[in-house]
């Protein structure tokens, strides 16, 4: 099945795309890197870009990756989009930011050195904290320029989410761009305060937010999933000048979820994976003692799909191990 977005580009001849004081020609590529701040040894950390110039008149979008440092398999899926696509098929123009985290990447941390978490910092500020300042520069010289905005990330604290698109699906051209991505969930999200995804739609952008896989180590599977998901919005919103197929399964559609909770600390044992549908009172894990005794048994609140874990077989009494999405019938 091949789908179009409903607004067809007009093929008029792109004048030079300007981002970061530089120029792009129609047709071209420019990779470059904007400074944000100094190391205390003197080094620029920088906000790594590069821009496909279409050589006609279309949407502007971007991609972005780690906002949080140690969500990774946004950085593969960035520079693998890279490889397959050639500005002179384009239309429009597509930025991609592969790190924007680049101080959280190099410590394997989630966080900025000032423990701030970036997309928590949006809009941010040229005075602020270096967190906000970061935001601001993103927002001023990437989103602001964009019509549509797709931002990946992973679980986070040794979770692993099932590949899923959040974001606004009250919002009809939002909704139409998840469902074409192709992911197997699409989850309806509110907004967060301070998220990219927030300050983007305060300005009218329409932004989806792929979630998969883990931190601190790339999924093959999720980065295949989201190479393929990127490409087929592109296609959607008529940028690519062939069409890419749409998947023939509709993803699952889910407005409600929530974490299944340890009722002890303990040794935990889960006995679903990702993807699995369970039905209301399914049990799903076990946790106990050391020994396996003074068992408590996590139960599914209501017929769903797991579309979050978490790997770590350690817990404490109130931590999140489940994560149960209902499927909208």
């Amino acid at each position: 099945m091949d789908a179009r977005h409903p607004h067809q580009p007009a093929h008029q001849p792109s004048r030079s795309f300007v981002i970061g004081g530089q120029y792009v020609g129609p047709g071209n590529r420019l990779r470059l890197e904007i400074p944000v701040a100094r190391l205390p040894t003197g080094t620029y950390i920088t906000l790594p870009i590069e821009v496909l110039h279409g050589p006609v008149e279309g949407p502007t979008a971007w991609v972005s990756a780690a906002v949080h440092g140690d969500e990774l398999n946004g950085v593969e899926i960035a520079r693998m989009l890279l490889e397959k696509l050639n500005p002179s098929k384009l239309i429009g123009t597509l930025i991609v930011v592969p790190m924007v985290n680049g101080f959280g990447v190099i410590n394997q941390s989630r966080y900025l050195p000032d423990r701030r978490d970036l997309n928590r910092s949006f809009p941010g500020s040229n005075s602020g904290s270096l967190a906000s300042r970061l935001a601001k520069l993103m927002m001023t010289e990437v989103v602001s320029r964009c019509q549509y905005g797709i931002d990946l990330h992973t679980g986070s604290n040794l979770r692993t989410n099932l590949p899923q698109i959040r974001g606004d699906m009250d919002d009809e051209e939002t909704y139409e761009c998840a469902l074409a991505f192709g992911a197997p969930a699409v989850v309806h999200s509110d907004l967060r305060d301070g998220s990219l995804r927030a300050a983007a739609n305060a300005k009218g952008i329409k932004v989806l937010l792929y979630e998969a896989g883990e931190p601190n180590r790339f999924n093959h599977d999720s980065i295949k999933v989201g190479v393929n998901g990127v490409m087929r919005v592109l296609s959607f919103l008529n940028m690519l000048k062939s069409p890419v197929k749409l998947p023939k399964r509709a993803p699952k559609m889910i407005r409600e979820s929530t974490w299944v909770r340890a009722k002890r600390s303990g040794i935990v044992r889960l006995l679903v994976e990702l993807g699995d549908e369970v039905e209301m009172g399914q049990q799903i894990g076990i946790i106990a003692d050391v020994f396996g005794t003074d068992p408590k048994y996590l139960k599914a609140p209501y017929d769903g799909l797991i579309i979050g874990l978490s790997n770590n077989p350690i817990a404490h009494q109130g931590d999140g191990l489940v994560h149960v999405g209902r499927v909208d019938s």
